[in-house]
């Protein structure tokens, strides 16, 4: 297993709610192919004071597959708010059409492109599918679960550059995680918060 995303409840900007007794989550997925899928991963939801003794630099796998092991770097979260892109009901779709239609001529953003849901890895929010939705239900409960996570292969593009990237960050070059996954795509990972164990699934989106 390889690290993906760690988390401080201090740094989740009340995003997303932790469980009790919890302050720190982990995600972390096996970057071999298994049987079509591209990783395996698994949520950890943990108590910082009880982890222990941790290593400086988490080992590298004994097979490296390309794009699957994400590059080490810092996360500083920044707080936007987010609408449903291919996740909006069709009537309401009908019904704001000539809204997006309107700010497009004006500003010239698109509201699926540039105006619903941002770019790059991100707790919360909406998944910024490039395939048909597939918001999964739990198992359990049968109710549709939470969006907990996104891991994209990018940070940012063009389009998104002009209305996602803070004020201070403008102009300045993003490096990427290093991922590849199914052709630039990402991962999603939703959760039930309302099950006991806060079960998880995972889709996979290829752009």
């Amino acid at each position: 297993m390889v690290p993906v995303v760690q988390l401080y409840a201090a740094d989740a900007l009340g995003i997303v709610p932790f469980p009790p007794g919890c302050d720190l989550l982990q995600v972390l997925w096996c970057p071999r192919d298994h049987d079509g899928r591209w990783v395996v991963p698994e949520v950890h939801w943990r108590d910082a004071d009880a982890v222990g003794n941790s290593r400086e630099t988490p080992p590298l796998p004994v097979e490296n597959p390309y794009g699957h092991v994400p590059k080490p770097c810092v996360v500083h979260p920044e707080l936007v708010t987010e609408y449903p892109g291919w996740d909006l009901p069709y009537g309401l779709w009908d019904a704001l059409e000539p809204r997006f239609e309107q700010v497009e001529a004006e500003t010239g953003w698109d509201y699926q492109f540039h105006l619903s849901t941002a770019p790059g890895t991100k707790l919360g929010g909406y998944p910024g599918w490039s395939q048909d939705p597939q918001w999964p239900d739990c198992s359990g409960c049968r109710r549709p679960m939470d969006h907990l996570l996104t891991v994209a292969s990018t940070e940012a593009d063009a389009a998104s550059r002009l209305t996602w990237t803070p004020v201070e960050d403008q102009g300045v070059a993003y490096e990427g995680p290093g991922l590849v996954l199914g052709d630039l795509g990402g991962v999603y990972l939703f959760e039930c918060r309302t099950c006991p164990g806060r079960p998880y699934r995972d889709r996979f989106d290829c752009a």
